[in-house]
Parts: structure tokens; sequence; C-alpha cells
């Protein structure tokens, strides 16, 4: 990985577009900072696309595609997408997520209460319509690294897909994922008003971006990526100084600056 501050001005020229993980990249210890809030609308009014793609619930996404400065969310690790159209919310739903994926997410929780009794599922399980979040460190005491590794480890035995965060593990069934469910929404996307994949920048801070470190030539982590590293088997290309939303406003105005200077 080379820092952020080295990325060369023609490397910058061909972004059109800046795809975000939200906890703790574009989020700092759980809150939203208006420096990061106001590099979200520095990006737009500099013409550049914005697309979240969070493991965040539907609940959650549905107020992001309304209020956010953004062109869409892609939600729940990748099994949907929605965005604003003629003001309405419309929805994408990705091929490969489970149409009613409430059995099987059941009998995985049923698994994980007998192997992790204490196992809390996120605070916004409620709001979410395709995986199951276990939270190990947001609402909760921390968990142990081994303790997230066995976790991720009793969710592939059953048959799903488990994804570590900054704060949840989140599982689900299906075949998709959060770079499955950009591109979808790249290729639905009303008129095709969303810059080609190569236009696009990502940048995240946890192992379950790793599908779009590994598929985006452009890819940023942010500092606090740096406790993760040993996960992951394609970092990204760059790494921020800072971190957190403070390493997201450093990658943001730096964009910023070459498409208006």
């Amino acid at each position: 990985m080379k820092p952020w501050s080295q990325v060369e001005p023609t490397t910058l020229e061909q972004i059109e577009g800046v795809c975000l993980d939200i906890d703790e990249t574009l989020s700092t210890r759980g809150k939203l900072t208006a420096e990061a809030f106001s590099a979200l609308w520095g990006l737009k009014q500099a013409g550049i696309k914005v697309v979240p793609i969070t493991g965040r619930p539907a609940g959650w996404c549905d107020l992001i595609a309304r209020f956010w400065p953004v062109e869409a969310v892609v939600g729940e690790n990748g099994a949907f997408s929605f965005f604003m159209s003629e003001g309405k919310r419309s929805r994408l739903t990705t091929p490969g997520a489970a149409p009613d994926p409430g059995p099987g997410i059941r009998r995985l929780g049923e698994r994980i209460r007998q192997q992790f009794p204490n196992a809390q599922w996120a605070s916004d399980q409620a709001y979410r319509e395709y995986d199951l979040a276990i939270d190990f460190c947001e609402d909760v005491e921390p968990w142990s690294r081994a303790q997230v590794d066995a976790l991720v480890e009793c969710c592939e035995r059953e048959g799903a897909h488990a994804k570590v965060s900054s704060i949840h593990v989140n599982a689900w069934f299906g075949d998709y994922d959060k770079y499955r469910g950009f591109m979808h929404l790249l290729d639905q996307f009303p008129g095709r008003g969303l810059p080609p994949a190569k236009n696009w920048l990502f940048i995240g801070d946890s192992p379950n971006d790793e599908p779009l470190f590994a598929r985006f030539p452009i890819s940023v982590g942010v500092a606090n990526l740096s406790a993760f590293l040993d996960r992951l088997k394609t970092p990204p290309a760059f790494l921020t100084q800072a971190e957190s939303g403070a390493g997201f406003v450093e990658m943001a105005q730096r964009l910023i600056r070459n498409k208006t200077e």
C-alpha cells in the first residue's frame, strides 16, 4: 500500500465517483462528524457521484437514500440498492439475494446461541431484510479476536457467508456481496446515469470491504484498517494518514482539490 498523499494527479483525474463504507470509514467512534458530512457535500458539489456501500440495514438505507447527498446506497452487504427516482424512493434487489432468508437466518441464530449463549444481535436487526448482524463491540462488551473468529467459523459451518465489519459479524445466505450489489446498481441504474466501474474509487476500513479492495482499480483504506491487515488477502492500493471519518475527509479533500483547481 502507498500513502494516499502519494496518489498521482493522473490517477485522481480518472475518478468520477466515490463508493464508501459507513461505519468507521465515514463515521468516527459511532458519530457522523460535521467535517465528514461536509465532505460528502463537497464531493457532490465538485460533480463527483457518491454511493455508500454498507452492511447497515434497509431501515437505515431508506433514510440515507432520501436525506444524504448521494446517488444511491447499497445495503446489507450488497443485497439491494436504494435510490431516489422522480421524487420517490426506488429499489433494486441484487440477483442471488435470497427472496425469503427468514427460515435460514432463524436456524443460524439458534446455532449461534447454542455455541455463544451471550451473543446479542445488533440493535438495528429489526430493520434488516436479508442478514443477521451479531454485535461484537457496538453496544456490548468487546469480544476477543478469537471469539470473533470462532463466530465466523460457526456461521460458515452452517453454510452462511460471514463478514467482519468494525462492529458486527454479518451473516447471510445467498450469492452476493458488496461488489456484486454495486455492479448490479451500475447496470440497472435508470438512464445509466452513473460512471463506468473503472472510474470509481472505493474507501473502507474493515475485512468485509475486501471484495471491493480486490475489484476496484483505485481503492483506499482509512488508517484504522491497519488493525485488520493480517485478515486481508487483498489490501487496498492506498492508506490515509488519518483514521475513520478524518481519513475519509483526507481522501475527499485531495480529490475535490484536483477537480476544482
